[in-house]
């Protein structure tokens, strides 16, 4: 009776959290075309999204990504109606999935890239990612966030990232930012550690200082987390195609 309930409060405010905000402004869309031609197997894809769930998101983590997808390239084939399906993401309506490109073809995008991994590394992580699809997402998240329906919600900078540690704890769930951590974790890849600092004292009286990395946790991660990443480098497509500022035409009126 109770899961019946919590099922049924979890769609209502699914359906209500998924409805566009109609102030949705796009600054500098990438297309697919030019996406794909910079996109690397591993790459994450930042996603802007134009959801009520997306606002909430947004204002939580203080970001402008809401969304977070996985670039797998080419490790599964085109679908029935032709389409490419080269993301991986884990979605409310249909869980741990792979969509094409053109999905977000009108949404600011962000291309972060994880540096130093091997070919093998990044088929791993890719790997993970692929064997997750069908994975359920996590309704409790759904659930969390019916906390925060109206616009600005009362919530100290401070404990935001914890309120966004969601979920059931099920590893048989997800959400989208969780799920890309968990895949970059299995191979013991950083995104944003946790770090200590251990003092070690020599033979000379001297101390020797060495940095202790700390896996966190992937419930606390989110979007933004990739862009700020050190380990994650930030791809502009129009930079990497040779941007020549005195090419543009300015309108002088």
């Amino acid at each position: 009776m109770f899961a019946w309930l919590q099922k049924k409060i979890a769609e209502l405010i699914l359906h209500y959290l998924h409805k566009p905000v109609w102030r949705y402004e796009t600054f500098s869309v990438t297309s697919p075309q030019i996406l794909e031609s910079y996109l690397r197997p591993g790459d994450v894809l930042l996603v802007e999204g134009n959801q009520r769930v997306s606002s909430i998101i947004k204002f939580l983590t203080q970001s402008t990504w809401s969304h977070a997808t996985l670039y797998i390239g080419g490790a599964l084939k085109e679908s029935a109606d032709g389409e490419k399906p080269c993301l991986i993401e884990a979605e409310a309506d249909g869980g741990v999935k792979a969509v094409p490109l053109a999905k977000y073809k009108q949404f600011n995008t962000r291309i972060c890239r994880p540096v130093g991994l091997s070919a093998d590394e990044i088929s791993q992580v890719v790997d993970y990612a692929v064997n997750s699809i069908g994975l359920q997402y996590d309704m409790k998240n759904i659930i969390d966030l019916g906390r925060y329906l109206f616009p600005y919600p009362p919530v100290p900078i401070f404990m935001r990232r914890r309120m966004l540690a969601m979920g059931s704890g099920d590893p048989t769930r997800a959400i989208c930012s969780t799920l890309i951590a968990q895949a970059f974790q299995s191979v013991r890849y950083p995104i944003l550690p946790e770090i200590t600092k251990e003092y070690t004292e020599t033979s000379t009286s001297r101390y020797i200082e060495k940095e202790i990395y700390h896996i966190r946790h992937h419930s606390l991660f989110t979007p933004r987390d990739f862009d700020l990443s050190p380990y994650f480098s930030v791809v502009k497509p129009t930079l990497e195609s040779g941007f020549d500022h005195k090419s543009l035409t300015w309108d002088h009126d």
